[in-house]
């Protein structure tokens, strides 16, 4: 725990947590999605500088501001599930909602970011 942050709940979130369970998975159940060999695409959609400040192996990165220009780039993906990730998981919200109203079926985001990986799955990524 860094500067008096408060402590993580059983689902690995930070206490009092607004947790929105139609809208978010956790970073523990993207890891356990990981882990289990599911077919997702997770999509980062942070800009360039903050990825090359930290990012998770595997992610697909598409920064927000370029989502609905290349929304049918995605397309390919409309079929499977969507985990998008942020710094702390406000973007990745908004970019939930858009895709969800552009047709895909299954679209969340990544609670708390890859802020909260790093804190709770990997402690390697750096946070910034």
């Amino acid at each position: 725990m860094q500067g008096g942050e408060p402590a993580l709940d059983e689902r690995g979130l930070p206490a009092g947590y607004p947790w929105r369970a139609d809208w978010e998975v956790t970073p523990r159940e993207v890891r356990a999605m990981r882990k289990a060999g599911e077919d997702f695409l997770l999509l980062d959609v942070r800009e360039p500088g903050e990825v090359a400040a930290a990012a998770v192996e595997g992610a697909e990165v598409l920064p927000m501001g370029q989502v609905p220009s290349r929304v049918e780039d995605l397309r390919g993906d409309a079929d499977r599930p969507v985990v998008v990730m942020c710094h702390h998981g406000v973007r990745s919200l908004r970019v939930a909602a858009f895709l969800r109203q552009m047709g895909f079926a299954d679209v969340r985001s990544m609670a708390g970011g890859i802020e909260l990986w790093s804190r709770d799955i990997d402690a390697s990524v750096p946070r910034y």
